[in-house]
């Protein structure tokens, strides 16, 4: 992925940031599938599992899971949105958003496997420690930020575009680490270290084609 096309995806995103579609007022949706490049289900809170497309709504407590070679991105209520890569596997832990109420924001994105993109929307800018991302070896919060991770068998590696994150080691909460723009950070798999701050490290780039829906999935089907 070259320079010029990383940059096109960060616009991309941003240039979406403050648009609030109709779709944010339908009961129990928090954001709603704009790209997809291939197979994407989501397992709901209530046990039920779908394959799904774009326009298909998300819910509070699903979990997201891409196929192979699957990019999906991801538009929230509040702005903010997520890109995952191919093989990856998202929960929308909470999300909780009144846009005349942010004493009450709260998001919580756990990452289990694969990798993300992502851009901070309304709830980020006004109440940023309410926004935070979970995986099983660190968690990061964001401040006013354009971020990438991925999660490999040697740990958790991650990148910032723009703005900074304050990543915590799991195992060892006591020592937040802060990464600026231009930084990369990496968490080693069952260390209690600190989050190590890079000048180099894996940058989590998207396609150019996820800025345009070149490929529909099916309509939502219950998956028997």
């Amino acid at each position: 992925m070259n320079t010029r096309a990383n940059q096109f995806i960060g616009v991309a995103l941003f240039g979406l940031i403050g648009a609030f579609s109709n779709f944010a007022n339908a009961a129990g949706e928090v954001g709603q599938i704009t790209h997809l490049s291939g197979l994407l289900t989501t397992k709901r809170a209530d046990g039920s599992t779908r394959v799904i497309s774009v326009k298909s709504q998300v819910q509070e407590g699903d979990t997201l899971t891409t196929e192979q070679e699957t990019y999906a991105r991801i538009k929230f209520v509040d702005g903010s949105e997520v890109v995952l890569r191919p093989a990856s596997q998202m929960q929308v832990q909470s999300f909780k958003f009144d846009q005349a109420k942010p004493e009450g924001d709260n998001v919580l994105l756990s990452m289990f496997k694969g990798g993300l993109r992502a851009v901070t929307g309304l709830i980020g800018k006004r109440s940023r420690d309410a926004v935070n991302y979970k995986t099983a070896t660190a968690t990061v919060g964001i401040r006013g930020t354009h971020f990438g991770m991925a999660i490999q068998s040697d740990g958790l590696h991650l990148d910032v575009t723009s703005g900074a994150i304050s990543v915590t080691n799991n195992l060892n909460p006591s020592q937040p680490v802060t990464i600026n723009s231009g930084q990369f950070g990496y968490i080693p798999t069952g260390s209690t270290a600190a989050p190590q701050i890079q000048t180099q490290g894996v940058k989590v780039t998207m396609p150019v084609s996820i800025a345009a829906n070149v490929r529909a999935a099916a309509k939502d089907c219950v998956v028997q």
